[in-house]
């Protein structure tokens, strides 16, 4: 094509929260860019875009991890869960409510990333401390609500009985 740049892109094909998706993205575009500006799955959010806040953590075969961190590409053939994917019907999860009740969300920016690494913990550890429950979400950052309310709201007895059934 004569004055245009024609961009290298590659094909990726993963299930995301539950649906065989595919699109095209240059190799260089993180996870957390693909997910939100070619997937629509804005629950995902960028913070610092190095890691820290734990903001754009997700689900990668089950295990969480910093899509900002991680390229597009890396997805082909995994199995990704977004905050988007916690909705299972018309209300909210055991988990999302038990935020909801406890105030453990204001802005709502870091909640995605709490959220993910809460479950994922929960599922593997249903009667967690509060001290466990502190180191575990150390890797995520929130400056408006205050960690008590989360963590209030994880060690919820209706969270930790749902996540004894393994219901989470």
């Amino acid at each position: 094509m004569v004055g245009t740049e024609q961009k290298d892109t590659m094909e990726v094909s993963a299930t995301i929260n539950g649906r065989n998706r595919r699109f095209r993205v240059e190799p260089r575009v993180h996870l957390a860019d693909a997910l939100r500006d070619e997937l629509g799955l804005t629950g995902t959010k960028v913070g610092c875009e190095q890691g820290i806040c734990g903001s754009c953590t997700i689900l990668v075969d089950g295990t969480p991890m910093r899509s900002c961190l991680m390229l597009a590409v890396q997805a082909d053939g995994r199995e990704i869960s977004t905050v988007e994917d916690l909705v299972k019907g018309p209300s909210l999860g055991v988990l999302q409510d038990s935020f909801h009740r406890h105030h453990a969300l204001q802005c709502g920016f870091c909640t995605a990333g709490f959220l993910n690494t809460a479950l994922t913990f929960l599922r593997r550890n249903p009667e967690p401390t509060r001290d466990e429950v502190r180191e575990v979400l150390s890797g995520n950052l929130c400056r408006c609500t205050g960690y008590e309310n989360i963590v209030d709201a994880i060690v919820d007895p209706a969270v930790l009985e749902a996540a004894a059934k393994g219901e989470l």
